[in-house]
């Protein structure tokens, strides 16, 4: 403690010289940017301006490229019953022009097979099963399996 009032003595004449220094300089600098607010206040309010019709055409923007849709998730139970009394409707089937080898990936897949399984039990390449897909989801003018499993049991084509 004795320390500090022996420099703080010792020094006192360049501390109120530095303290008076720094307070002239930010009155200058307070000055100048006064002055150059003044002299530029145009420039100024056209740049505020600017920026914030630059904001809101961003926010615009962005809302106006948002999507309308919204996803609604519907969640239904489904009731598995079986018939035992099923009759293929043979007509229909013709009528979709559906092959023997359809049918049965049809039925297969309404079993929860996987792709890889139904070509293991049929004997046949993964790629072949693909492509019986893609001619049933076409045939039944379905995009997903659930929709032609669905669909197939609406028409009668599997039990």
């Amino acid at each position: 403690m004795a320390v500090n009032k022996n420099f703080l003595t010792k020094h006192k004449a360049t501390i109120i010289y530095s303290i008076s220094l720094a307070l002239l300089l930010f009155l200058l600098k307070w000055l100048e940017l006064r002055f150059l607010i003044f002299d530029h206040s145009f420039e100024i309010y056209v740049g505020f301006i600017a920026l914030i019709f630059t904001g809101l055409g961003i926010w615009l923007a962005l809302k106006l490229s948002r999507p309308k849709i919204k996803t609604v998730v519907v969640e239904k139970e489904v009731y598995v019953t079986r018939n035992e009394n099923f009759v293929l409707d043979t007509t229909l089937v013709s009528r979709l022009e559906l092959s023997k080898r359809e049918l049965e990936i049809l039925s297969l897949l309404a079993q929860g097979h996987s792709n890889q399984e139904i070509a293991t039990k049929l004997f046949v390449s993964l790629s072949t099963v693909k492509t019986h897909l893609q001619n049933l989801f076409e045939k039944l003018d379905v995009k997903r399996r659930t929709q032609a499993v669905e669909k197939a049991r609406s028409l009668s084509l599997i039990p």
